[in-house]
């Protein structure tokens, strides 16, 4: 048990951010999610060491309130998960402003002010602590029609060397690029597995484990600033059509 240590997940109602919330949950630690999708949140069990927060993470008030409430019910913070996002997808030149920085604000904005409202907090409780900000091989690599989604994830990228540098020592950030993770009850075929070098598509636990790693001090705490490729080696996989 992790005698009260508090971390908070954005987008943890589902998917990636819930499976990170509950294991944390289920370790002894105290959450706080934000996520905007209020009928996941709803579904959420309740649990005294859970607080579920109705917010929008692309608005300041919205993110520094959902602190004050981490705070008041709480009492201190010692980590960060970044993890909400919204995809975007659209063909370049179909592609309007307003949805280019919608998808901006929520999935790179979103980080910012969960660092900038959450780490002053950080240092005033726990006084250290750990950022974990959930990226993409689409920082990486591409395909059509992903210009917003690619930007914003190789943003998070830049964003996490730059907190490092500027957080250390007391406050470790990493990031974490995910490959093709199979959603809750998502199933793909065979052949979508065996393209992946391990065999099969990756799932959430995956992904849990390497935030798990990067949180805890004792394991991970010479390590910051960099990003972390989970994607069953696709982004190594040379392919020709």
């Amino acid at each position: 048990m992790e005698n009260g240590k508090v971390i908070v997940v954005s987008g943890g109602a589902k998917n990636i951010g819930k499976g990170i919330a509950l294991h944390f949950l289920r370790n002894g630690w105290l959450v706080g999610i934000i996520d905007f999708d209020k009928k996941a949140l709803d579904e959420l069990d309740e649990d005294k060491n859970l607080l579920k927060f109705y917010g929008d993470v692309s608005d300041e008030y919205s993110v520094s309130d959902f602190y004050l409430h981490v705070k008041e019910r709480f009492g201190r913070l010692d980590a960060i998960i970044n993890n909400a996002a919204i995809g975007g997808f659209k063909n370049f030149l179909d592609l309007t402003v307003t949805e280019w920085k919608r998808v901006i604000d929520i999935n790179l904005t979103g980080y910012f002010l969960m660092a900038r409202f959450g780490v002053p907090l950080i240092l005033e409780t726990a006084r250290t602590g750990a950022i974990v900000n959930i990226s993409s091989t689409r920082a990486l690599m591409s395909e059509p029609g992903n210009e917003a989604y690619s930007a914003s994830k190789a943003g998070i990228l830049g964003l996490t060397h730059a907190l490092a540098n500027s957080l250390g020592p007391n406050i470790r950030v990493n990031a974490i690029c995910p490959g093709w993770i199979l959603h809750e009850s998502e199933t793909v075929s065979e052949a979508d597995h065996k393209q992946h070098l391990t065999g099969r598509a990756g799932n959430i636990e995956d992904v849990v484990q390497l935030v798990n790693f990067l949180v805890d001090e004792s394991k991970s705490g010479f390590i910051t600033g960099q990003y972390f490729i989970v994607d069953g080696g696709m982004t190594k996989k040379m392919i020709y059509i």
